[in-house]
């Protein structure tokens, strides 16, 4: 038990200990680029340490939660996740610990999505704004003697300085930044390797008009979806210049240019911005309106943006900084290659875990990630334009408020990888209107056999090829090492006889 705990003998109290986290293995040759991230963190509002000061403390003020002081803070936190808002004031009024625990913001974020006011005003916090609580009317009581990771990991990863992890990138994984492409260097030699091009973006209309403070002089009253949310411009930019979370909300909103009166200028030569001429033709443009889901406006404060993930339907993506920076981590996928450290993939790759926020995965598996084979990085300042191979995992991070356009695309070479993905993986294919999801693959085949018939057969010919690949191994997998063995009555494995192997991917 840890010291300070009261009253032992008649309540069971469950030690709080520092909360379990995934750890890793480094090793003692690894060049630790991070080892300043040890900076001075200003103390928590409410004066909650970390779980293991209550080893050396002489008092857990936790052992005064009645009942509540039994459970583990992971479990009191998912027990106060089903309370309402009344319920968690109340619970809060009782003791100092319990008040620390209700006030935590991730409980009155949930609160807020799942039934968010219909007209309300942003208050610099989830609960104030939730319960419309004026900064002014804010109270804030401490709790010393309080310990536990649950409280204080959200505001360590809401206030580490995330400089350290961004710079002094080893020029092994520097991604190649280059002014411009020509679409011929661009399908001969980069369609499966991230770079950033400087010069593209800054011929745009919108480079050097579109900033967050354009948006909102402009579309102070136009709702953007930002995640879970749609906010009008005016109420996020609030957010933007006034919240502290630990993963800040994200715009990533998809009608963005319906919504600021450019798509219907987008196809001619006076368009507000257009993709580099350097990734040539999107296949996926020959499907028209049955195209899925391709271009987004991006936007958010400093620290925000995306944990590991890929992008959908296999498709490769750009993604052009118009105001900020962004740093990226990012790693190359395939089924004989291992997933970024501390990312659960499924066996077919098509479920993508990432449990910890970016700044909680920076602090966790930063050093092991950049020593990992493979690993690329880099910033994305404004005016650039940033390339991501399909398949390729990447982490995003906003190093300030940041402004973005992303588009997916289906480059010529990349088209057998869509066309395996769209066939084989009919469940992970999103984007599309529901009455299209599920012939996705037939209707693209029917517009390419239309419009690119030798590019069609390119990519059909190329999926065959990979499949007798893996027929091939799987035919090495069961034969052995050929007649030789079966000769000598050697032990074999097989569905029936090895004209049946050619049905088996």
């Amino acid at each position: 038990m840890a010291p300070g705990l009261l009253d032992p003998e008649t309540v069971d109290i469950a030690e709080t200990r520092p909360s379990k986290k995934p750890r890793t293995s480094v090793a003692k040759d690894f060049q630790h680029d991070d080892d300043d991230v040890a900076t001075a963190l200003p103390s928590h509002p409410l004066g909650v340490k970390p779980a293991g000061n209550a080893y050396t403390a002489s008092e857990n003020i936790k052992s005064r939660c009645g009942s509540f002081a039994s459970l583990p803070d992971e479990l009191l936190s998912h027990v106060l996740e089903s309370f309402d808002a009344d319920t968690l004031i109340r619970l809060g009024s009782t003791c100092r610990a319990l008040y620390a625990f209700t006030r935590l913001d991730e409980l009155w974020r949930a609160l807020f999505v799942s039934s968010p006011p219909t007209d309300f005003t942003w208050r610099g916090t989830w609960r104030s704004t939730y319960l419309n609580i004026p900064t002014s009317h804010t109270t804030s009581i401490r709790c010393p003697n309080l310990f536990s990771d649950i409280l204080y990991r959200p505001f360590q990863c809401a206030h580490t300085p995330l400089s350290p992890f961004v710079s002094n990138i080893p020029p092994s994984n520097a991604i190649p930044r280059f002014s411009n492409l020509t679409p011929e260097d661009y399908a001969s030699n980069w369609t499966d390797k991230p770079f950033i091009l400087t010069e593209p973006v800054k011929q745009w209309p919108v480079y050097g008009t579109w900033t967050p403070e354009y948006l909102l002089d402009r579309f102070p009253d136009v709702k953007f979806r930002a995640e879970a949310v749609d906010w009008p411009t005016s109420t996020y930019i609030s957010y933007m210049h006034a919240q502290s979370d630990e993963s800040p909300l994200y715009v990533f909103d998809r009608l963005f240019a319906e919504k600021t009166h450019i798509a219907s200028s987008l196809s001619t030569p006076s368009a507000a911005y257009s993709s580099p001429a350097a990734f040539g033709p999107d296949l996926f443009s020959l499907l028209g309106p049955h195209r899925p889901d391709s271009r987004w406006l991006i936007m958010g404060p400093a620290r925000s943006g995306s944990t590991f993930h890929k992008d959908p339907n296999a498709t490769s993506a750009w993604n052009a900084v118009l105001t900020g920076s962004k740093y990226w981590l990012m790693f190359p996928s395939g089924h004989d290659t291992p997933p970024p450290p501390g990312v659960l993939v499924s066996d077919d790759q098509s479920e993508i875990t990432s449990p910890l926020s970016i700044a909680e995965y920076l602090l966790t598996f930063h050093p092991l990630a950049r020593n990992t084979k493979g690993c690329k990085e880099g910033i994305c300042h404004a005016g650039e334009i940033l390339h991501v191979p399909g398949g390729w995992f990447h982490l995003v991070l906003n190093l300030a408020d940041s402004l973005a356009l992303t588009q997916n695309f289906v480059p010529r070479k990349k088209l057998p990888d869509v066309l395996a993905f769209l066939r084989d993986q009919r469940s992970e294919v999103t984007g599309f209107n529901q009455d299209v999801c599920e012939r996705a693959y037939e209707l693209f085949v029917e517009r390419l056999g239309q419009e690119c018939p030798e590019i069609l057969a390119e990519g059909l010919v190329e999926l065959e090829r990979r499949a007798k690949g893996r027929r091939g191994k799987w035919d090495a997998l069961i034969k052995g090492d050929g007649e030789e063995k079966e000769q000598v009555g050697g032990f074999s494995f097989g569905f029936g006889g090895d004209d049946d192997d050619a049905d088996i991917p």
